[in-house]
């Protein structure tokens, strides 16, 4: 019996939907052979009971092949097209509103909400000038949550790599600018710095202590079989 299989070439061939899916189904299993199973069904268009049918060595190039894909870490993509409309990226996360800050963080990290977590990065461009663009107004993620259900795995890790990195950076950065204020404090010989300067380096250990355990909880794993 032959099984007509479309098999992903890329990170762009596969919807967020479709990752989101397979994610819910496969959460809490621990069952190495039902997950490769519903990789084939979910990301290759198989029916559950065709894939039983594959040879085993068949299933095993293909579930190797996608865990490739998912190993790789696309840049940030600014620009895209979906549904007739070109969506850009956040053009100046400095200027980021309160509002879209607010839904950000409460999105990102949760991959059941990681449509809402793209609307609220990407929405449709309203002007362009050169290298520059401008995109609509925030008015929460609902506008275009469904829509982003839709968009590539490529341009969701891209973007979360990006945020990932930023994280890194801003986190890395924390300590040694506080160390920097303790090294100033010292200089000028700041009243009471003597009785206190333990309990500062003691807090700045044990931030960064903190930060390093929260840098590992950040880690990008997508597949793990």
């Amino acid at each position: 019996m032959k099984i007509e299989i479309n098999i992903p070439e890329s990170l762009k061939e596969i919807k967020l939907k479709d990752y989101q899916k397979f994610v819910k189904t496969c959460k809490d299993s621990n069952d190495e052979m039902f997950v490769k199973q519903k990789m084939i069904e979910i990301f290759c268009g198989v029916p559950l009971l065709s894939v039983l049918k594959m040879k085993f060595s068949d299933v095993e190039d293909i579930t190797n092949h996608l865990n490739n894909l998912f190993t790789k870490q696309p840049n940030l993509i600014r620009k895209f097209d979906i549904v007739g409309l070109e969506f850009g990226f956040i053009p100046n996360l400095e200027k980021i509103t309160f509002a879209e800050y607010i839904d950000l963080d409460t999105y990102i990290a949760d991959f059941d909400n990681m449509h809402k977590a793209m609307a609220v990065l990407y929405r449709p461009i309203v002007d362009k000038r050169k290298d520059t663009y401008s995109i609509e107004e925030y008015t929460g993620s609902d506008a275009y949550s469904e829509i982003m259900e839709h968009v590539s795995m490529e341009v969701v890790i891209g973007a979360r790599v990006f945020f990932w990195n930023l994280s890194n950076e801003l986190l890395t950065a924390i300590p040694t600018y506080l160390e920097k204020q303790v090294s100033k404090m010292n200089t000028r010989k700041a009243t009471n710095l003597g009785a206190n300067g333990d309990g500062i380096n003691q807090s700045i250990h044990l931030l960064k202590e903190t930060l390093q355990d929260l840098m590992k909880l950040q880690r990008l794993d997508y597949l793990k079989l």
